[in-house]
């Protein structure tokens, strides 16, 4: 379990390193940070859902797995909105760092190392870039409009600027269809997408240089913390209700559920608000936390329910 955390902290340890001996610049966290959101992470994900086989889990497992994604990531919504006093963007990143889960780069391997195989986290995968991704964004798009009388139409224009969201549409439309891409073309997306998780945990590590009084007002420890409660605690708490007293899981179908709603808060939460212009402070250390703390989290779901 914990070799799936090893390439985690080295590469943010490697983005630390350069971060603080500035050899990339003063902006290099911004520049990466555009770079696998415009660039890279389009093309992983694009990769990704044309290669994804059109079978998954039972209907029940994904349900409870969305049920508790979207319960949770509305009190860090409401948490961030009436407690906490944020904006609208800011708003969006917190409900996202309580439950967007990290189902790339760490889900992926620990899946098929717990459970042999990478099924259902392929689903939640899918979830999150088709049904999740379009309404962060969106969200995030309407908070960035200066004047209310577009953000309608900014809204609906969304997929248009957004490559991200471009990707994921082309990637499920030819997935669904059963269309691979041309060789050369799979192989050069392959490759392009083979540098967003390096480079978004290259960028996280960067963003963990302090950087003066420019770098963002400050969060209060008890936003972190509650964000890392709901995301590392609450969150598969709560699937593992719905997914044994409500849907009536249990075996590895109930350890897929549980083991993923699990994973920490996903590095595109940092991505995401710093494309939008969110100061990425918060998003990293629940990030940071998150992971740190999933190290048992994930290690003791999966001794319980195994």
């Amino acid at each position: 379990m914990l070799a799936a955390f090893v390439p985690i902290w080295a590469l943010t340890a490697v983005g630390y390193l350069t971060g603080r001996t500035r050899v990339l610049g003063p902006a290099a966290v911004d520049v990466l940070g555009a770079f696998v959101f415009y660039v890279a992470m389009p093309a992983a994900l694009l990769d990704t859902l044309t290669r994804q086989p059109l079978g998954g889990p039972a209907g029940r497992a994904v349900a409870a797995f969305a049920t508790a994604t979207l319960i949770i990531g509305a009190v860090g919504f409401c948490a961030a909105r009436w407690v906490f006093r944020r904006s609208l963007a800011e708003q969006t990143v917190a409900a996202m760092a309580s439950a967007y889960v990290n189902a790339g780069n760490l889900g992926i391997p620990v899946a098929v190392r717990v459970l042999g195989d990478a099924s259902f986290i392929a689903v939640v995968l899918l979830i999150q870039t088709t049904i999740l991704t379009p309404i962060i964004l969106g969200t995030l798009d309407i908070a960035q409009s200066e004047h209310s009388a577009g953000r309608w139409r900014r809204l609906l224009t969304v997929p248009l600027r957004s490559p991200v969201m471009l990707a994921c549409l082309a990637g499920v439309i030819l997935g669904a269809a059963g269309v691979h891409l041309p060789s050369l073309m799979g192989d050069t997306v392959a490759l392009l997408g083979d540098a967003a998780v390096p480079s978004a945990l290259i960028a996280l590590g960067l963003s963990l240089v302090p950087r003066g009084p420019a770098d963002g007002e400050p969060r209060r420890p008890a936003e972190v913390a509650l964000s890392v409660l709901l995301k590392s605690c609450v969150q598969p708490a709560l699937c593992f209700a719905l997914g044994r007293f409500v849907f009536g899981l249990s075996g590895p179908a109930l350890l897929a559920v549980v083991l993923c709603s699990a994973l920490p808060t996903a590095q595109n939460t940092f991505v995401y608000g710093r494309a939008y212009g969110v100061d990425g402070t918060f998003a990293r250390d629940v990030i940071v936390a998150s992971t740190a703390l999933s190290m048992a989290t994930l290690s003791i779901t999966a001794a319980l329910l195994r």
